[in-house]
């Protein structure tokens, strides 16, 4: 691990056929095992990171709801910085320490608009977020261990720049199908098999009818 930045962990709920939403956005794939098992890995980490097209679709909370403990830092990687004024995760930013992560393609208008809540402002990257240069700033912020709860686009960023160092990922009972389907990993995609991180299987676990599998970096 890099102690210029934190230690990422990527988490997700995906389909046997590997897909994390249907094509209109459905992601209901976790079960109320899978949730408490989530939240209790919140209760672990510094900071949790979603991106913006997650908020628009999703409008989490991002908060530990299904135990007891702390609640992480949120972070938002949002380049315009777009989000809504009447999302969750602004609504609640006087209660919850939030981060807005944005490029310089920010507009005055916009924030301003940001600068109207209690969050703090991050501007890293000319059109979009620079995440490597983020998370060295994070880590300056003593964010030592960080969840990636984000869609397929944002994790592709974390697994294409090679920035990640441990996978959590639950496979559902599910079939979904579809190729506008959201997969766990978006973007263009690697074209060779080699290119692929290494991964070691850590732990494998069953909850019900839903596996957690655990992988590391290695």
């Amino acid at each position: 691990m890099e102690k210029s930045k934190p230690y990422v962990i990527l988490s997700a709920a995906i389909s046997i056929d590997g897909k994390i939403a249907t094509r209109t956005g459905n992601s209901n794939l976790s079960s109320s095992e899978d949730f408490v098992r989530l939240h209790k890995l919140r209760t672990k980490v510094d900071g949790i990171l979603i991106g913006k097209n997650t908020v628009m679709k999703d409008n989490p909370l991002l908060t530990v709801r299904y135990t007891k403990g702390k609640n992480p830092i949120r972070i938002i990687l949002d380049s315009k910085g777009e989000i809504s004024t009447k999302s969750k995760i602004l609504q609640t930013s006087n209660k919850i320490p939030t981060i807005i992560a944005t490029s310089k393609q920010i507009t005055k208008t916009n924030l301003q608009k940001l600068n109207k809540f209690p969050v703090e402002v991050i501007i890293t990257g000319e059109k979009s977020v620079n995440i490597k240069s983020l998370l060295k700033k994070l880590a300056e912020k003593k964010i030592r261990t960080i969840l990636v709860e984000g869609g397929g686009i944002v994790n592709w960023e974390f697994v294409k720049q090679n920035i990640f160092d441990e996978l959590i990922i639950t496979i559902s009972p599910f079939l979904v199908g579809g190729k506008n389907a959201i997969s766990l990993i978006q973007g263009d995609g690697f074209d060779k098999i080699s290119k692929s991180p290494n991964l070691q299987l850590k732990s494998i676990k069953r909850l019900k009818n839903h596996l957690v599998l655990n992988y590391r970096k290695v």
